[in-house]
Formats: C-alpha cells, structure tokens, sequence
C-alpha cells in the first residue's frame, strides 16, 4: 500500500503544546525567562561557557563574526558545498567571501586548497559540519596555526582587536546548523571550535520553529560575560537593557549603545526548546536506529551514503545523503521522481554556491569547483526524522531500491 513518507516534518506533541501555553499565560513572549533556561540548557549540552538564542542560525554566524570584528577588507574562507547562510552572513558583516572546492569524492572542504588559499587578509574559516557530521577539525586548526605569519589582528571594534590578539591566528567560526549534539573524540560539536552557531529551524533534529543559537570557548584573556553582554546589544538594537531587565523596580532607564541589529529568540520559541530539549537524546537514539537500516540497505545496493558514526566522532544524525556511483544529474532526478510517485520525499543538499545567481553575480563559477560539483551531481537526500515508523524505513529502503534498480 502507497505510504506518504514527507521529508522532514517537525517533531512536536503535547510537551511542546504544554510549554507554549505555559509562556502564553505567563504574559511573557518575548525575550524572557525561558529563553535565558534554554540558553543554559544549550550551553550545558555543548559544554560551553555560555550561549546566546537568537531567531537563527544565520544571525547567530553573523553575530559571531561581528564578535570577532570581523568586516570590510577582511576574508572569510567558506565551503562551495553549503547553503548560503554560511556565506551570507559573512557577505552581511562587508567580509569577502572566498569558495573553497570539496575533497575529491567527499562533502569536506578539500585541505589542500584551503590551506592554499589563506592569504594576509584571512580572518576566518567557516566549516560546515554537513548532515550533523563534525568536519576534521583538527586538519583545520594545524592549517590556521601553520598561517600565523599571514595573520594580522584587525578587529572592528575593541573587542574584536581583543579577540583577534588573542588568537594570533584566524579564527575557526562553525556553522554547525546541522550538528547540535554531535561530538568528536568525545567532545561535544560547540567546544570544538572558537565559535559555533547552530540552528533551530523546523526541519532540524532541534527545532524552536524558527531558532538558532551562538557558543564559544572561552577566550585568554577575554571575559566570557562580556562576550555574552556584547551578544545581547548586537542582537537587541544596541540597547543597554532588554525588556526582563527594565522590569525592575525603577529600572526603566536605558542607553543605545550602537545602531545595530534585531534577531532575539522569543520565550514562545524558548519555551518550544525546553520542551524539546528533555526528548532530545531519545529523538538522537532513534535518528541512529533509522541510519543503521538506512546502511544496511545502501551496503546491500553498493550505493554510497555519508558515514554517521566513526572511532572520531558521532553526528547528529540529520541528514542522509546518498550517492549513486556512476549517475548523472538526470538520472538522480529520475530516482527522485520514482520516490516521489511511490510517495516518499527526497531533496537534495546542495546545490553549489557557485551555481546561483547571487554568487554567480559575485564572479564565481562552478567550472572552477569540479569536485563540489561532482558530488551534487549524484547526491539524494532520504527521509531521515523522528516521526518515521519501523514500518515508514521498511517502506523508504524498498522503494528506494526499486527506484534505483530502474534505468
């Protein structure tokens, strides 16, 4: 019998209901009491000195390398094979945008070229920990210290100088959208690198709806309270007290401190979080269960598919990407229209940066980016949620196979 298999709904039930109507009747909605809980609870999980929630993975990157001083002049070394939010948020601050190429037959960017690319006005590499996988962040970091004689500090801003100076080196921001609760050699994704944002959207493994959240680890010399503190008044139009804060007795008084942006998470989102946040281990355990089927199926078809587990590293399990050796871009449009017909929603991450129109405007050409290439060409998303049954996998993998046994 047809089954509807969607792609990636939100995993949301009565906790979430319950937590939502607890903040609606608290008279609280926005910025409050359950996001400063879920701020903790993030910076718990990821073991950091703190977090800051925000309404996206986007403006958490942005804030970071705003953080960091990061601006006009400056480039930023970010991955071809992404979504654009890695390199749009660089794009926002007035950095350039410099593509790297992938690792031939990988997702990865190639090392290689990135180390190749790094030049005196090199600020900051942007990784992507793509399907919830952590990216080889130590290759990363030994290429950035290899540089530290390319490296000058500019930081707009006195923090940012601060930060800068502190590192000697370009920093390592992660776009970590995909990997919130992964781990490499045991060390939670959002410790690893200086500064990560993750995201909350609705199609995420975690999801406030819309969300995101930025961690760091802690800086030499550098408070964490003041990081925290320049987070707020970036996020919340430079303004020196949020709306908790001015809810003191006689507190109304507030300053401007700078002109600047509006991308705080609300406690209705929050609340979404916190609920989330008590399941999400199990909702971790089940994603795993459905990849080792997912595996067994694609072992048995000689098909390739992102490895989630390593002796280096657990993902987080949110995305599988398949590959069919050999195929073209038609040919995997047909497997998807078979899945489709069968009733099971595929996509595909991602089609290049270099191929859409923004950047192509911007100067880029995919010509230049063959392996980032390659790996679109052939790449299949599977269903891969909580919400799938036993019954829903046992459906995916039979269709699947049928659909790529077709020519």
């Amino acid at each position: 019998m047809k089954r509807n298999i969607p792609f990636s709904p939100p995993d949301v039930g009565e906790d979430e209901l319950r937590e939502i109507a607890d903040a609606l009747g608290s008279g609280w909605i926005t910025t409050g009491p359950k996001t400063k809980e879920l701020e903790r609870e993030v910076s718990d999980l990821c073991g950091t000195p703190r977090a800051v929630c925000l309404n996206s993975a986007t403006a958490a990157e942005e804030m970071n390398l705003r953080i960091l001083g990061i601006g006009e002049g400056d480039e930023v070394l970010v991955p071809a094979y992404t979504y654009t939010a890695t390199a749009s948020a660089a794009l926002h601050v007035g950095a350039k945008v410099v593509f790297i190429d992938s690792v031939t037959g990988g997702w990865e960017m190639d090392y290689d070229r990135l180390e190749a690319a790094f030049t005196e006005k090199t600020k900051a590499v942007i990784p992507v920990d793509f399907g919830g996988i952590p990216c080889d962040y130590d290759a990363i970091f030994d290429i950035v210290e290899r540089k530290r004689a390319l490296f000058t500090p500019s930081g707009k801003g006195e923090l940012g100088a601060r930060i800068q100076t502190s590192f000697g080196r370009a920093a390592v921001v992660a776009d970590a959208a995909h990997a919130f609760g992964a781990s490499r050699k045991g060390v939670p994704v959002g410790s690893i690198a200086d500064f990560t944002s993750f995201s909350f959207h609705a199609v995420k493994n975690f999801t406030t709806a819309e969300g995101g959240a930025s961690v760091w680890r802690h800086v030499d010399g550098v408070d964490d309270d003041e990081i925290y503190r320049a987070m707020q008044l970036y996020s919340l139009h430079g303004q020196s007290k949020d709306a908790l804060a001015k809810t003191k007795l006689g507190a109304w008084e507030y300053d401007i401190i700078g002109p600047w942006y509006k991308c705080n998470m609300t406690d209705i989102a929050a609340a979404m979080g916190l609920a989330q946040m008590k399941r999400y281990q199990g909702m971790l355990a089940r994603r795993h269960e459905i990849i080792g089927v997912y595996d067994e199926m694609c072992g048995r078809l000689g098909v390739e598919h992102l490895a989630h587990t390593s002796d280096m590293y657990k993902s987080s399990g949110h995305l599988y990407a398949v590959r069919i050796p050999g195929a073209n871009a038609e040919r995997r449009n047909k497997v998807i229209e078979k899945m489709a017909e069968a009733g099971v929603a595929c996509n595909v991450h991602y089609k290049p940066l270099p191929m859409m129109t923004a950047y192509r405007a911007l100067g880029w050409d995919i010509k230049d980016f063959p392996n980032a290439y390659a790996f679109f060409e052939n790449e299949i998303t599977l269903p891969l949620h909580t919400r799938l049954s036993d019954e829903d996998v046992e459906y995916v993998t039979e269709q699947f196979s049928r659909a790529v046994s077709c020519r």
